[in-house]
C-alpha cells in the first residue's frame, strides 16, 4: 500500500465512519473499485485515527463522565454526568459480545458465498430508506441529559446490527435508534459518538499486534484523526437545525451505484 492511498483511505475514514454513510462500506469499496490490497489489518488501524478525534473532541466531557461516575460510587453523589457514565459502562459490554458473536457470523457469510458487496448495497438502500422515514416522523422530545437507561440500552444494542451486516453503519444505527425514541438530533449523535468509544478502543486494542508501524500507517491515521475532527463539529451544527435526509439519499444512491458496478463485474 502507497502512502497515497493510505492518506486518501484515511481521509474515506474521517468523513465515514462518523457521519451515518457506512465507513465499512466505503472501505471496502474503495479497494474494490480501484483493485487497491488494503491489509485487514489497516482497516481498524483507520478507526484509531477517528477514535483519537472522538475522545479529543470529547475529552471535557470525558473527564467529567468519569468523575462523575467515580464521585456516584464512592460520594454518593448523583449528577447527569455520573448517570451516563455508568449507562455507557453497563451497556457496553453485552453490545461487544453480541457484535463480536455477529461479527464472525457476517464474515463467514460473506467468505463463503462471495457476497460481500450485494450485502453492502442492500444494507446502504434500506437502513437508507429506514434512516430517512424514522428521522421524518420521529418527534425531538429528549435531550442527551435526559436520556435514560432503557433508551441508552436499545441505542448501544443496536450497534450489534452494523457489525451482523457491513454497510449498516455504527453512528447510522445507532442515531436511528435514537431518533425512533425520540432523542433530539444533535443529542442523538453526540450519544453515539461517545458509545463508540469504548467498542472502538476494544477493536483496536484486539487488533494492535497486527498493525504495520510504516509510514502509511501514521499518515492513513493522522487524515483519519483530522478529518475526523472536523466531520464531527460539523455534524454536531449541522443537526441544530438540519436533518438527516441527504445522508439517507447518498446512501440509496452509493448502494444503487454498487449493485450496478457488481453486475457489470460478474
Amino acid at each position: 500500500m502507497t502512502t497515497f492511498q493510505a492518506i486518501f483511505l484515511g481521509v474515506i475514514q474521517g468523513l465515514t465512519e462518523l457521519l451515518p454513510v457506512s465507513s465499512s462500506a466505503h472501505l471496502n469499496l474503495i479497494p474494490w473499485f480501484f483493485n487497491w490490497t488494503m491489509p485487514e489489518s489497516f482497516d481498524v488501524a483507520l478507526h484509531l485515527g477517528t477514535l483519537l478525534a472522538i475522545t479529543l473532541f470529547f475529552f471535557k466531557d470525558w473527564i467529567q463522565l468519569i468523575k462523575g461516575g467515580f464521585d456516584q460510587v464512592v460520594k454518593k453523589k448523583k449528577s447527569t454526568e455520573g448517570k451516563i457514565f455508568w449507562y455507557i459502562v453497563l451497556v457496553t459490554i453485552p453490545t461487544g459480545i453480541i457484535s463480536l458473536v455477529l461479527d464472525k457470523f457476517s464474515d463467514f457469510l460473506c467468505e463463503r458465498f462471495g457476497i460481500e458487496m450485494p450485502l453492502i448495497a442492500v444494507a446502504l438502500i434500506v437502513w437508507g430508506i429506514v434512516l430517512y422515514v424514522v428521522d421524518k416522523k420521529s418527534a425531538s422530545k429528549t435531550k442527551y441529559e435526559d436520556i435514560t437507561f432503557k433508551q441508552s440500552f436499545l441505542i448501544a444494542i443496536s450497534q450489534a446490527i452494523a457489525a451482523a451486516f457491513p454497510g449498516t453503519s455504527r453512528s447510522g444505527i445507532t442515531m436511528i435508534t435514537a431518533r425512533a425514541l425520540k432523542v433530539e438530533r444533535e443529542s442523538a449523535a453526540k450519544y453515539s459518538f461517545l458509545l463508540s468509544t469504548p467498542i472502538i478502543l476494544a477493536a483496536v486494542l484486539v487488533s494492535i499486534t497486527d498493525f504495520e508501524f510504516t509510514m502509511p500507517f501514521f499518515m492513513g491515521v493522522l487524515a483519519s484523526f483530522l478529518v475526523g475532527l472536523v466531520v464531527i463539529k460539523f455534524l454536531l451544527n449541522y443537526l441544530k437545525k438540519g436533518s438527516f435526509k441527504v445522508f439517507a439519499i447518498y446512501r440509496v444512491i452509493l448502494g444503487i451505484f454498487i449493485i450496478a458496478l457488481y453486475l457489470i463485474r460478474l
